[in-house]
């Protein structure tokens, strides 16, 4: 296993809601922000949302007002709420982490940005 293993992913009808669990392990200063990525079938990674050390986030515009992220950095755990979920939110979702502070903008959420990342969990949304 690496330094992230996602958990939660699986099959939900379209408004249905589920969510996602990152577990992170080794120093924390890997850690500085935190992020939710998806991967649609043949397509490369699009940002869903930052969680900064303090707790602070940022959402894309896609999932925002649906999706929550928190993260826990005494359980070293990161997660995503899902709700109203809808069948082009199916994806493979992604934990990433970066030794850098997050900048709370759409240009951060970049997969470039992060440097640990998670095997992905599978999310399928049926109508």
């Amino acid at each position: 296993q690496g330094p992230l293993v996602e958990s939660g992913g699986g099959s939900v009808q379209a408004r249905e809601s589920l969510t996602l669990s990152c577990q992170a392990s080794g120093y924390s200063h890997q850690r500085h922000c935190m992020a939710w990525f998806r991967r649609f079938p043949g397509k490369g990674h699009e940002g869903v949302a930052l969680a900064a050390l303090d707790g602070s986030t940022y959402y894309a515009d896609s999932v925002k007002g649906r999706f929550t992220v928190s993260r826990d950095n005494v359980k070293n755990t990161l997660h995503l709420q899902m709700s109203s979920l809808r069948p082009e939110d199916t994806a493979a979702y992604y934990c990433a982490a970066s030794p850098r502070p997050c900048i709370l903008s759409a240009n951060y959420l970049s997969p470039t940005n992060f440097v640990y990342w998670g095997q992905g969990a599978q999310v399928i949304v049926s109508s």
